[in-house]
C-alpha cells in the first residue's frame, strides 16, 4: 500500500469467492464504479489491485463495495509481542494508535505484554503495525511458540540484570535512607545530616541516573509519541526532589533539607515493585506454558514396514504410529490395533482413566496406561486437540472484557490529570505555606503515588489465571467478554440429545404391526442407511448387531424433524413420528406407553410412491412400531440440581413428542421444556426465552444447534460435538458433562469478584492517596513505596484464583 499521506493509495486485496471470469469481471465492475478508483481483478491469483486516485473512497468503502459484490476480503490476526510497557497507559496508547489504522482492531493486553490485532490484508501491512508501535516509543514482533519460549528466557536474563541493579540500588540508598530518622526526631534535628551533603549527593547520582536511566528512556519514548506514562511521573518526581537537593548542595544553603535520600528511595522501591510484579506477572501464564510442555516431541512410526522414531512434528494424517506402556500419545488418532486406559486429566480435569480400544479417539500429550496402541494419526500440528486448546487460551487471555472499559478511558487521561494536581499542590503550598521545599516536597509525593499500573492490571491478570484454570479443568473460554457474560446467566437452554442424554440411542422396541419382526428391523434398516441422524444409528446398529443383511435404496429423501422415506427393494417406504401418520390405525395406547416411558415412537409405514409424508396415507399401511431410547448421562441429573441450586432456570429443548419430552424432563429433574422443536426453529425459541433482559445460555452439540448458540447470550459446546458447534460457542467443554457448565459459571462468578476487587483496590488507592500527598500527609518515600504495592497486590490477588478447584465456587 502507497504512503496515506500521498495523492494516491494502492490497495492489493486477497478477494475469496471467486469462482470464474465472470466474478472477476463483476468485481471490477462494482469497484471502478466508485469515484477515483481503478480497479483490476486477478483470477488466478484471486487478488484486486485496486488505485484510488483522491480522497472520495476510502479503502474502508472499497473492501465494503467487494463485500456487497458478494465476494469478501477476509481479515487475518496477528498476534504481537510488545516490550517497553510499564503501565495502563501505555497499551491504552498503542490500542489507540493502531485502531487509528484503517481497517484494524487491536487489543493490547498489558499484564501478557501482547497485542491481538485483526487487519485487512491488502489495506494495512504487517510493517506498518510494526512502525506504529515503534512510533508510540516500544517495540512489537511476531508472537508464536518459538518466541514465546525465546521470550520467556529473554525476560529471565532481563529480570536477572534488573536484580543486580536492585541491590547496587538497595546499597546505595540504606546510607541515604538513614536520613529519614531525623525526620521522626522532631524540630531540634530537622537539617541535622547524618552524611555529608557530597556523600549523599555521590550516592544518590548513580541511582538516580544510572539505576533510574528506564525511567527517563521510558518516559522519552512515551512523550515523543504523544503521550505520558508512569514513567512521566517517576521521573518527572524523583528529578524534582534529586535537582532540588542538587541546587541546594551546590549552593552551599545549609538552612534548606535535601531530598537525596527521598529521590533514591522512591527509585529503589518502585524498582522493587517492579520485579515482584514481574514474577507475579509470569506466574499468570503459568497455565499455557505446562499445555505448552505437554506436546511430545518424538514419536514412534511405521514407515515401509520398519518402526522409526520420527520428529512428532513431521507426523501427516494417515501414518501409522506406536503408544507403549507408559508413553505419551504423540498427535491426535484412532486407535487401529490394541487396547488400554489412557489419562486424558490434561485435557479434560478428568482424573479417571479413559478405555481405549478399536475405533477410538486417542488424543496428542494423554499418558498411555498398561496397553499398547496401535493407531492412525488423525490431527497432527496445529490441527491437535491440545494445539486447538492452546490457541483458544491464548486468544482469551489476550482478549478484553467490557469491565475494562471504564479503566481503559481513565487511564488515557490519568497521567495529565495527576500531573496537573501535582503542580496545583506546588503552586498552592508555595503560596499558602511560603516554603518551597515544602511544597516540592508535596508534589513529588503527588507525582510517585498515582499508579495508572495497577488499573491496567486488574482485568487481565484475572483473565489469564482464570482461563488457564478454565483450560485444566477442561473448560475452553473463547474471550473475556463471555467470561463476564457467564456470570449473569440466569437461562440454560438445553439441547436433548447429545446433551442431556449419551447421544447414543438404542433400539429398545421393535413391535410388528403388518409385517415379522425381522421383516420389518430389514426394511427400516435398509431405508435408513443413507440418514446420519442419530436415531437411524441406532436401527442400523441393532441390525448389524442381528446380522440383517440390508436392500438396495433408491429415491431417499429426509425431511428435518419428520421422518424419512425411499425405495428399498421396489417398496415404497417410509419412517416418521406417529403424529406424521395422521390416517393411519395405530395403537394410539401403546404408542402412549412407550413415550410415557421417555421412547421415541417411528411408525414403519408402506404405501404407494406418490404418497409422501403428511399426505393423504390413501393406501398406505403401517408395518411396524420401532421404540428408540437414547439414556441421560449418568451425570445430567446432579448436574442440572446444581445449575437450579445456583439460581439458573434450566429449560430443555427437543423435537420430541411432547409426551417423550416430559418424561425425559422429568427424568433429569427439568420443570421446563420445549417439545416438538424443529432443527431451524430452536434459535427462534432462544429469541423468545430472552424477553424480559434475562441472560440466556445455550448448551448444544450437533451442527444444526449451531444458530441456537449463535442466537445465545451466552453459548456452549460439548468437546464430543461438531466442528460447527464448537466453533459458534463462547465456551467448549472438552468434557460431555453437563457439571462443566455449572464450573464454567463458577469460575465466572469467581473472576468478576476478583476483578470488581482489583478495581476497587486500583480505584481507592489512586482517590485516597492522591489527596493524601496533596494535603502533606504522605512522604515521598512512603508514597513510592505504595506506588510500588499497589500493582503487586492487584497481581498478588487475581493469582489467588489458581487455588479455585472445580465444583468450587
Amino acid at each position: 500500500m502507497s504512503d496515506p499521506g500521498g495523492a494516491a493509495v494502492d490497495l492489493d486485496l486477497p478477494v475469496s469467492g471467486m469462482s470464474c471470469a465472470t466474478c472477476a469481471t463483476r468485481i471490477e465492475k462494482v469497484l471502478n464504479r466508485l469515484p477515483d478508483v481503478s480497479t483490476s481483478v486477478n483470477l488466478a491469483t484471486e487478488h484486486a489491485l485496486v488505485s484510488i486516485a483522491g480522497e472520495a473512497t476510502t479503502p474502508q468503502q472499497i473492501v465494503a463495495a467487494i463485500g456487497k459484490a458478494g465476494f469478501s476480503v477476509s481479515p487475518r490476526t496477528l498476534e504481537l509481542a510488545i516490550e517497553g510497557m510499564s503501565c495502563a497507559a501505555c497499551s491504552t496508547r498503542i490500542e489507540k494508535l493502531l485502531n487509528r489504522l484503517p481497517g484494524v482492531e487491536a487489543v493490547v493486553n498489558l499484564a501478557s505484554e501482547r497485542a491481538t490485532v485483526r487487519y485487512l490484508p491488502g489495506v494495512v501491512a504487517p510493517a506498518l503495525l510494526f512502525a506504529t508501535i515503534e512510533r508510540a516509543g516500544f517495540s512489537g514482533r511476531l508472537a508464536n511458540d518459538r518466541s514465546r519460549a525465546d521470550e520467556k528466557a529473554a525476560k529471565i536474563t532481563i529480570q536477572r540484570a534488573e536484580m543486580r541493579r536492585f541491590w547496587i540500588s538497595a546499597l546505595l540508598t540504606l546510607p541515604l535512607a538513614a536520613q529519614m530518622l531525623t525526620m521522626f526526631d522532631g524540630a531540634a534535628h530537622a537539617h541535622q545530616d547524618l552524611l555529608p551533603r557530597w556523600l549523599q549527593l555521590l550516592l544518590a547520582t548513580p541511582v538516580q541516573f544510572w539505576i533510574g536511566w528506564r525511567f527517563y528512556d521510558g518516559a522519552w519514548k512515551a512523550l515523543r509519541g504523544g503521550g505520558a506514562n508512569m514513567d512521566v511521573l517517576v521521573a518527572l518526581g524523583t528529578s524534582m526532589a534529586y535537582g532540588f537537593s542538587l541546587v541546594v548542595t551546590v549552593s552551599g544553603t545549609a538552612g534548606l533539607h535535601v531530598y537525596f535520600e527521598a529521590s533514591a528511595t522512591v527509585i529503589t522501591l518502585i524498582l522493587l515493585g517492579k520485579l515482584l510484579e514481574a514474577k507475579a506477572k509470569a506466574k499468570t501464564t503459568e497455565a499455557i506454558e505446562a499445555l505448552i510442555s505437554l506436546q511430545p516431541r518424538m514419536a514412534r512410526v511405521e514407515r515401509d514396514g520398519q518402526l522409526i522414531e520420527l520428529d512428532a512434528a513431521l507426523l501427516i494424517p494417515g501414518d501409522v504410529f506406536l503408544v507403549r506402556p507408559g508413553e505419551n500419545v504423540p498427535v491426535d488418532g484412532e486407535v487401529i490395533d490394541g487396547s488400554s486406559n489412557v489419562n486424558e486429566a490434561m485435557l479434560t480435569g478428568e482424573s479417571m482413566p479413559v478405555a481405549k480400544h478399536l475405533g477410538q479417539r486417542v488424543f496428542a500429550a494423554t499418558a498411555n496406561g498398561e496397553g499398547m496402541l496401535r493407531c492412525r494419526a488423525t490431527g497432527v500440528g496445529e490441527h491437535t486437540l491440545l494445539a486447538g486448546i492452546i490457541r483458544m487460551v491464548a486468544e482469551a487471555q489476550g482478549s478484553k472484557a467490557p469491565v475494562q472499559r471504564l479503566a481503559d478511558r481513565i487511564s488515557a487521561v490519568f497521567v495529565p490529570v495527576v500531573c496537573a494536581i501535582a503542580l496545583l499542590t506546588l503552586i498552592g503550598w508555595w503560596i499558602f505555606a511560603g516554603v518551597f521545599s515544602t511544597a516540592l516536597v508535596n508534589a513529588v509525593a503527588v507525582l510517585v503515588i498515582a499508579c495508572p499500573c495497577a488499573l491496567g492490571l486488574a482485568t487481565p491478570t484475572a483473565i489469564m489465571v482464570a482461563s488457564g484454570q478454565g483450560a485444566s479443568a477442561g473448560i475452553l473460554v473463547k474471550n473475556a467478554e463471555a467470561l463476564e457474560r457467564a456470570e449473569k446467566i440466569s437461562v440454560l437452554a438445553v439441547d436433548k440429545t447429545g446433551t442431556l442424554t449419551r447421544g447414543e440411542p438404542v433400539l429398545t422396541d421393535l413391535l410388528p404391526l403388518a409385517a415379522s419382526a425381522d421383516e420389518a428391523l430389514a426394511l427400516a434398516a435398509s431405508l435408513e442407511q443413507a440418514s446420519e441422524h442419530p436415531l437411524a444409528r441406532a436401527i442400523l446398529r441393532h441390525a448389524q448387531a442381528a446380522g440383517v443383511a440390508l436392500s438396495s435404496l433408491e429415491g431417499f429423501r429426509a425431511i428435518p424433524g419428520q421422518g424419512v422415506e425411499g425405495c428399498v427393494a421396489g417398496r415404497w417406504l417410509r419412517l416418521s413420528a406417529a403424529s406424521g401418520c395422521v390416517g393411519l390405525a395405530l395403537p394410539g395406547q401403546l404408542i402412549d406407553t412407550l413415550q410415557r416411558a421417555g421412547k421415541t415412537v417411528v411408525v414403519l409405514v408402506e404405501s404407494s410412491a406418490d404418497k409422501r409424508i403428511g399426505s393423504d396415507p390413501g393406501d398406505a399401511v403401517a408395518l411396524a412400531l420401532l421404540a428408540i431410547a437414547d439414556p441421560l448421562r449418568e451425570t445430567s441429573l446432579a448436574a442440572v440440581a446444581r445449575l437450579k441450586g445456583m439460581g439458573i432456570r434450566v429449560v430443555m429443548l427437543t423435537g420430541d413428542h411432547a409426551t417423550t419430552a416430559a418424561a425425559i424432563a422429568s427424568e433429569a429433574g427439568i420443570n421446563d421444556f420445549r417439545a416438538g422443536i424443529l432443527p431451524g426453529d430452536k434459535a427462534a425459541t432462544i429469541t423468545a426465552l430472552k424477553q424480559g433482559k434475562v441472560v440466556v445460555a445455550m448448551v448444544g452439540d450437533g451442527i444444526n444447534d449451531a444458530p441456537a448458540l449463535a442466537a445465545a447470550d451466552v453459548s456452549f459446546a460439548i468437546g464430543a460435538g461438531s466442528d460447527a458447534a464448537i466453533e459458534a460457542a463462547d465456551v467448549t467443554l472438552v468434557r460431555s458433562d453437563l457439571n462443566g457448565i455449572a464450573d464454567a459459571i463458577l469460575l465466572s462468578r469467581a473472576t468478576l469478584r476478583k476483578i470488581r476487587q482489583n478495581l476497587f483496590c486500583a480505584f481507592f488507592y489512586n482517590v485516597l492517596g492522591i489527596p493524601l500527598a496533596a494535603l502533606g500527609m504522605l512522604s515521598p518515600v512512603i508514597a513510592g513505596a505504595a506506588m510500588a504495592m499497589s500493582s503487586v497486590s492487584v497481581v498478588s490477588n487475581s493469582l489467588l484464583l489458581k487455588r479455585w478447584r472445580v465444583g468450587q465456587r
